[in-house]
């Protein structure tokens, strides 16, 4: 296999890939947060047991999930509960679920499980240590979960199509970790090899909740069978995956985090110039990626959902997918820069959710090529908060016109342009999106319109000298800093800023809930409004018991003939 390259074609520019409707259409890849982590328990032969699932016939107790890594201990300590229907919410200010889980650092003592019982189940309202890592919940598929264990205590295996139709047993309806509610801040192990890549101590959580909650379904099928009982075949539960449902509280994330974004965006980028600029492919890589096109195919066939946006990106995929299918079947995929050629027809040809599909189909013949990229994906830069202050105006207002210079020409005056505003929602505490002109709420406006923002900074420019600095301006205008941090940061940054109006009246906030999904590694989004979404994680992944004898890698593309060998 091809292990280096000298890059040729440069990596797209902002100006097109930094568009919503783009970022809106991205797949999950090799780059993507859960394959790092599988990729690294099947690299290292990580271990796993559980040493306790103390939980009665009602579905009520606790169980102990460890993952063993070459140097430490990393235990999920679940918590289930029987939870009346009426309590079942998916929104954030629910107060109850059907579970709750830590990842705890190290292996709990009995202490620690008895103090832990008294705060995980009450979430935000408990209190949790730096042994903490991870805090999140879930709740059933009320409809599934009975399908399955009824099925299961019955000695009968469960409709497959009822499993794909789902794709889960139970939904988190939130993973809170970096700190939150006081568990451990991300500076204390951002130096871990395990958790570098950004997101690995939430995705480790959730592979452990995977696990656990087949093993309580299975549970509670035998109990209530008793000797009729069967297991799930190990090929149905692959299909499994863990639901997720996620509303506007995600969508400022990019936002607000402007160099870890650009990490993100820049490592997928050189992953797909290296590939673009490979000479020839051998028959090897050709056959890889022939096969999860294929399967890329069965994935959209197998996509469902109702709501009508995603109804008609999905028609759209699927027949995008069909052409590629039909070009690929003739076309010289040996020599010429066969990648570069076919991204170059796809992008002449295709819509922009199937060029953004052949990109992650693309980097999957080049491991030694893509992965590696991963550990350039978090942020470590501290220097980012910080505001040179020596940088004279010129320089400054030259980095605006580079950056922001498609805003410059929008009336920032028009109402449909400033239609929206972000702001903190004082009954739920998290971030929300309102309309301008019909709510009160100007008073509570978050700084999430970096465009407008901008082009503020940027007027007012206008009346200083060129070879003032920033220091100076800011002692006058100190309501700029903001903007001017950032204009900085994007300076050395150029995949930070979304280059698109993030307060315009027809602002689809999904298409940021999806750019951050994708890079999660969710899959089969399904908007259910053009501000929340479900995704499901962790579909056809190896379970702890089977990755060491299974493929730990392409797992998200399903196999064709039914099994992931």
């Amino acid at each position: 296999m091809t292990t280096h390259v000298q890059t040729q074609i440069p990596r797209r520019d902002p100006a097109q890939v930094m568009r919503l409707a783009r970022l809106g259409s991205f797949h999950q890849s090799r780059l993507s947060f859960m394959r790092i982590l599988t990729r690294r328990m099947v690299q290292e032969n990580w271990s796993f047991s559980t040493p306790v699932f103390e939980i009665d016939a009602q579905g009520v107790g606790h169980a102990v999930l460890c993952a063993q890594t070459p140097t430490r201990v990393y235990a999920l300590v679940a918590f289930a509960h029987d939870l009346p229907a009426e309590k079942r919410s998916d929104r954030v200010i629910a107060d109850a679920w059907d579970c709750t889980f830590t990842l705890f650092d190290g292996m709990p003592s009995g202490a620690d499980i008895a103090r832990l019982r008294q705060n995980i189940p009450l979430q935000e309202a408990g209190r949790v240590t730096e042994k903490e890592l991870s805090v999140s919940r879930a709740n059933r598929s009320v409809r599934l979960w009975e399908h399955v264990v009824s099925r299961l205590a019955e000695g009968r295996q469960p409709d497959v199509q009822e499993i794909k139709d789902v794709g889960y047993l139970m939904r988190t309806t939130a993973v809170y970790g970096s700190g939150k509610l006081g568990a451990a801040d991300r500076e204390l192990l951002a130096d871990r090899p395990e958790f570098v890549a950004p997101f690995q101590v939430e995705m480790l959580s959730v592979y452990l909740t995977r696990a656990f909650v087949r093993d309580l379904a299975q549970h509670l099928a035998n109990l209530r069978g008793g000797a009729r009982a069967t297991c799930l075949a190990p090929d149905i539960a692959r299909l499994l995956g863990v639901g997720n449902s996620t509303g506007l509280g995600m969508a400022p994330f990019l936002l607000n985090h402007p160099k870890l974004f650009n990490n993100w965006i820049a490592a997928r980028e050189e992953a797909l110039a290296r590939v673009r600029s490979l000479p020839a492919a051998t028959a090897a890589e050709v056959a890889v990626f022939r096969d999860v096109l294929a399967r890329a195919i069965i994935s959209a066939d197998c996509w469902q959902s109702a709501h009508p946006i995603q109804v008609e990106k999905l028609a759209v995929l699927r027949a995008d997918l069909d052409r590629l299918k039909a070009h690929v079947a003739s076309a010289d995929l040996s020599n010429d820069q066969p990648w570069q050629r076919l991204f170059t027809w796809a992008e002449q040809t295709l819509g922009v959710e199937a060029q953004e599909c052949l990109a992650s189909l693309m980097f999957e013949p080049y491991g030694a090529l893509v992965d590696p990229l991963a550990a350039q994906m978090s942020d470590t830069d501290a220097a980012d908060f910080y505001i040179e202050g020596t940088m004279r105006l010129d320089a400054l207002r030259a980095v605006l016109d580079r950056c922001y210079g498609w805003a410059m020409d929008l009336d920032w005056e028009a109402a449909p342009n400033v239609a929206r505003l972000w702001y903190v929602s004082e009954e739920k505490l998290e971030p929300r999106l309102g309309e301008r002109f019909a709510e009160p709420l100007a008073d509570y406006e978050q700084p999430l319109a970096p465009a407008r923002d901008a082009v503020r900074l940027r007027k007012a420019l206008d009346a200083w000298d060129a070879n003032e600095t920033v220091a100076a301006f800011l002692l006058k205008h100190p309501e700029h800093r903001h903007s001017v941090r950032r204009a900085q940061i994007v300076a050395r940054a150029p995949y930070a800023e979304i280059r698109d109006n993030t307060i315009a009246f027809d602002l689809l906030p999904i298409d940021m809930l999806r750019c951050k999904l994708s890079f999660f590694g969710a899959t089969h989004f399904d908007p259910r409004s053009d501000r929340w979404v479900r995704v499901c994680l962790f579909g056809n992944a190896p379970y702890p018991e089977e990755l060491a004898r299974m493929r730990a890698d392409d797992w998200p593309y399903p196999p064709a003939n039914g099994v992931l060998a």
